[in-house]
C-alpha cells in the first residue's frame, strides 16, 4: 500500500513543490518577517525565565522556581526572547531577539509551594535512618499579551 503512494507521486515532484511554496513566502527584511509574524492569528515566544526556555502564549499560566525579589501583582518584562513565531512564520534571534522588537510582560500571580518531597537516608548495618520533608516553592507567572513591534 505504501508502495503505491510513493510511486503514484515521484519525491522530486513534492521536493519542488515544497521549495516553491517556501521560497514564495520567505521576507527579505526583519521589519516585513515580522509584520507577517504579526498578521497571523496567534503568536508564540520561547523566552528564558530564571535561567530556562518556556515555550509561552498569552494567557498561559507558567509555573517557575521561586522568584525572591517579586511580590504579588508586579508585572515583569521578559527580555531574553530567543524566538517569536505563529503557525506559518518563525523568527529567531542570535542568540536572543533585542527588546524595542518584541515586548511580553508576565504577572506574578501567587508564591507557592510543591508537593512534600520525602528523601530517607539510611546506612545499612549502622543504625543510622534520617527522613528529610520539605516541600520545594515556585513562582506562578500570567504571560500577557505579545507586542510585535515592527520599524
Amino acid at each position: 500500500m505504501a508502495s503505491l503512494l510513493r510511486a503514484a507521486v515521484p519525491l522530486r515532484t513534492l521536493a519542488t513543490r515544497a521549495l516553491h511554496t517556501e521560497a514564495a513566502h520567505t521576507p527579505a527584511t526583519t521589519p516585513h518577517a515580522l509584520s507577517l509574524i504579526r498578521s497571523q492569528p496567534s503568536q508564540y515566544v520561547v523566552a528564558s525565565v530564571a535561567g530556562r526556555k518556556y515555550l509561552l502564549a498569552p494567557r498561559d499560566l507558567l509555573t517557575v522556581p521561586r522568584l525572591k525579589d517579586v511580590q504579588v501583582g508586579d508585572v515583569l518584562a521578559l527580555s531574553q526572547i530567543h524566538e517569536v513565531g505563529s503557525r506559518e512564520f518563525t523568527m529567531r534571534g542570535s542568540p536572543t531577539i533585542p527588546p524595542e522588537k518584541v515586548n511580553v510582560e508576565a504577572t506574578v500571580v501567587e508564591h507557592t509551594k510543591g508537593r512534600m518531597e520525602v528523601i530517607f537516608k539510611k546506612k545499612r548495618r549502622k543504625g543510622y535512618q534520617k527522613t528529610i520533608k520539605h516541600k520545594q516553592t515556585y513562582t506562578r507567572l500570567r504571560i500577557g499579551s505579545i507586542d510585535i513591534i515592527d520599524q
